[in-house]
């Protein structure tokens, strides 16, 4: 039986004086972080949070994000990290579909979110108040491995958002995953630069701890800070999404640093265009370029492509490479049928990295859950060497930078403008996101002269801003429909991906 403590105790018995972390100009020893993640549990019991309770967590990357999400699961309770990119209203869900009572955040005015939860504990100054206040508290005391760790929403205010259920062993798998397939060392010097909210920035956390690994919180994205953090601390790691990579390809173009201790850049989260890969590997000669696929719901891995540098002109370069070790991914019917190699359908991943559920939603669960898998949405396919492909993404979904982006919900909104007749929004592709979210409306007779600059701004006041459409197109005849009625998306979305790398359903 694995939990979150494993990985600490196993770096406070081999490095326990070893640097665990460098944010700015502190270091925080592997010993002081162990005490510190006890101190923070025994604070927020003194707050009257229990065993269970759920923590929720609003900040950008730095070494007390790092104890909460370590801390908090290993404390017995259940960290909430909430999306920096939502707006309030999603916030202020998530809080209360997840039922915290408690809110740590780096925001120094927090709004509507002080109305929802008991306490808001602010970093830096409350929270060190706190910790210092406070003794250390054992950790992992009556914590098991089925117990609950993390909620981690995906989507947004509407049905689509759901608390994603990682247990400790979903968690532990993952990371044992990971360093069975990309394997890392004590010497490593990781850099954390996507939002750890997010399964990309969290994905090597407890990997590099388990092996007592430095790591380099990176507050907010900048390329300029990425590059001078990996010359400065000799980084031989990180992830991030394409968009991230795209920029700090171009900045090392334009203003280059010293990135040779640089070995392994990871990317995932969205589709990457080739162009992306191959400005990063001129940026980075040195360095072995690797794409993973995963989701929230599988802790997030499924699959890695290793070595994409040598790849840049072979087939395989538009696959998602093979399932990591410890994982299964097979290819399936609507029926539940597996499916022979070359053949399309829906990929299904099963193995201890899959979620328990979503919280409080048993329908949306046993929607995907189901004959011993995870039943992803996306389409692809399987060639005989196991390298999975990818065909399309689920109908219903956009992925910009990283983010996932479910088109009802930007349909919702923009169906809430009193002009809106019709409204079908969908992904088209983007040099720096990977995809952007776009949107045709058909207007309401009486308001045909709306302009699509006021729909945008319509929706920026409801939903995150990566969520808004980039682009809408007005139209004056019905959107195209199939016989039952259904909007085609198909035919709205293939003049924009026409002559692209990626194929559209």
């Amino acid at each position: 039986m694995h939990t979150l403590v494993d990985p600490l105790n196993r770096a406070l018995q081999i490095r326990p004086n070893a640097i665990a972390f460098i944010d700015g100009e502190r270091e925080i020893t592997f010993t002081e972080f162990h005490q510190r993640c006890g101190k923070l549990i025994s604070a927020l019991r003194h707050l009257g949070a229990r065993s269970g309770a759920r923590i929720a967590i609003l900040a950008n990357n730095s070494s007390q994000y790092f104890e909460a999400y370590v801390g908090i699961p290993a404390g017995g309770m259940v960290v909430v990290p909430l999306n920096t990119r939502h707006a309030m209203p999603e916030l202020v869900y998530a809080l209360k579909d997840s039922g915290a009572d408690i809110l740590i955040t780096d925001r120094a005015d927090v709004g509507d979110l002080a109305d929802v939860v008991e306490q808001v504990v602010t970093l830096p100054d409350n929270y060190e108040t706190l910790l210092a206040e406070a003794e250390p508290a054992l950790l992992g005391e009556g914590v098991n491995e089925t117990d609950l760790a993390g909620l981690f929403y995906t989507g947004g205010t509407t049905g689509a958002s759901k608390g994603v259920m990682l247990t400790h062993r979903n968690l532990i798998a993952n990371s044992l995953n990971w360093l069975a397939t990309v394997p890392q060392s004590e010497h490593d010097r990781s850099l954390v630069m996507a939002p750890m909210f997010h399964a990309a920035g969290s994905n090597g956390i407890l990997a590099a701890i388990w092996q007592g690994a430095l790591q380099v919180p990176l507050g907010t994205f900048d390329p300029a800070a990425v590059l001078d953090l990996i010359e400065k601390h000799r980084i031989t790691m990180t992830l991030g999404v394409p968009s991230m990579l795209a920029a700090i390809a171009e900045e090392q173009h334009v203003n280059p640093r010293d990135v040779s201790s640089l070995e392994v850049l990871t990317h995932g989260g969205s589709p990457i265009a080739t162009e992306v890969v191959r400005r990063s590997c001129s940026a980075f000669p040195s360095t072995q370029l690797v794409e993973v696929y995963g989701a929230t719901e599988t802790s997030p891995l499924v699959s890695l492509l290793g070595n994409e540098e040598t790849l840049i002109d072979d087939p395989l370069a538009r696959s998602c490479g093979r399932a990591v070790m410890g994982c299964s991914v097979s290819i399936k019917d609507a029926d539940g049928t597996t499916l022979a190699c070359g053949e399309v359908g829906e990929v299904v991943v099963s193995g201890t990295n899959v979620m328990a559920g979503y919280w409080n939603k048993p329908e949306q669960t046993a929607a995907v859950l189901k004959h011993g898998g995870y039943y992803t949405g996306d389409m692809g396919y399987l060639d005989d060497d196991g390298y999975l492909f990818l065909v399309d993404r689920s109908k219903d979904m956009i992925v910009s930078g990283g983010e996932n982006v479910y088109s009802t919900e930007v349909e919702e909104v923009l169906y809430r403008h009193p002009a809106v007749l019709e409204a079908a929004v969908f992904g088209v592709p983007d040099d720096k996101w990977g995809e952007a979210v776009h949107a045709v409306i058909v207007p309401r007779p009486e308001n045909t002269e709306v302009q699509p600059e006021e729909l945008i701004a319509f929706c920026r006041e409801h939903i995150g801003g990566y969520k808004v459409p980039k682009g809408i197109d007005i139209q004056h005849e019905p959107l195209p429909k199939s016989g039952p009625g259904k909007v085609l998306k198909r035919d709205l979305r293939a003049p924009y991906w026409k002559g692209t790398d990626r194929a559209v359903n």
